[in-house]
């Protein structure tokens, strides 16, 4: 086999250049946000619509509860507000209205005892926390949400980690915008949401490309749910989605039997 001339060189440069010029572009359907696919052939709307929002998350061990009782007498109040005409910062003050769930579900609170709350969402847990207080209070008024509610996000975003949410629930285009967006190679067709129920966990997996996804039953994000953006395959090699490194390959390995043939 004779070796290649210049001629043949430039040619087979060429050749691998317009592979990877082709290869790199990752199709505008792969990236762009809430496109309209109602009216594609074939198209299966996976998404139904939510039945509720801020009652579906369910209280678990280790969470952290804000809870204060207002009633109309002040000197009741003070025994179950421990923090009530003290002093100090504002965050030292919050703090002593968190009750931490334990292991068994409960919570310890003034005066009451253990306060059982399995099973409970939010106002679940509200209601049974003014059930407790009644032999104490005839007109307890409790407020009470998750102290510090947060969720995880890992993969091919800005920001990785645990995240706070600042409320109870927020949509899963927030929760990919508090994380920094998706990079280039974040599959966005395919986020994977893994979220604690009760004592076992529920995977699903979102469509960000989709519109349908707007006010469904997986729109929101709730505390403690964990959300990995998976990175294309491409990404390894730095190329786009469709063209892997073995086409690549095994393209240059015809070039050169070709030439070897033609020589």
């Amino acid at each position: 086999m004779k070796p290649l001339n210049h001629k043949n060189i430039i040619l087979f440069l060429f050749f691998l250049g317009m592979l990877f010029s082709i290869s790199s572009c990752i199709p505008q359907k792969e990236t762009v946000y809430l496109q309209k696919r109602s009216s594609k052939k074939n198209y299966e709307n996976l998404y139904a619509k939510a039945d509720s929002v801020t009652e579906k998350y369910i209280l678990r061990p280790n969470d952290i509860l804000f809870i204060h009782v207002n009633t109309s007498n002040t000197k009741l109040s003070e025994f179950f507000n421990p923090s009530r005409g003290g002093t100090g910062s504002n965050a030292n003050l919050s703090a002593l209205y968190n009750y931490p769930i334990d292991d068994h579900y409960n919570i310890e609170f003034p005066f009451v005892g253990k306060i059982n709350l399995e099973g409970c969402n939010r106002n679940q847990a509200r209601i049974k926390i003014i059930d407790s207080l009644r032999p104490f209070l005839t007109d307890a008024q409790v407020t009470l949400r998750l102290a510090d509610p947060s969720f995880v996000i890992l993969g091919e975003v800005g920001n990785r980690g645990r995240i706070a949410m600042g409320k109870d629930q927020v949509t899963i285009f927030e929760a990919i915008a508090l994380a920094g967006d998706a990079r280039t190679f974040g599959k966005r067709k395919e986020i994977k949401v893994v979220r604690p129920i009760g004592e076992d966990f529920e995977t699903f997996f979102v469509d960000l490309t989709d519109e349908n996804i707007l006010g469904s039953d997986k729109y929101y994000i709730y505390p403690n749910d964990i959300i990995y953006v998976r990175p294309m395959k491409a990404k390894t090699w730095g190329i786009g989605e469709s063209i892997s490194f073995g086409i690549l390959t095994s393209a240059l390995a015809l070039y050169l039997t070709i030439t070897a043939l033609i020589k």
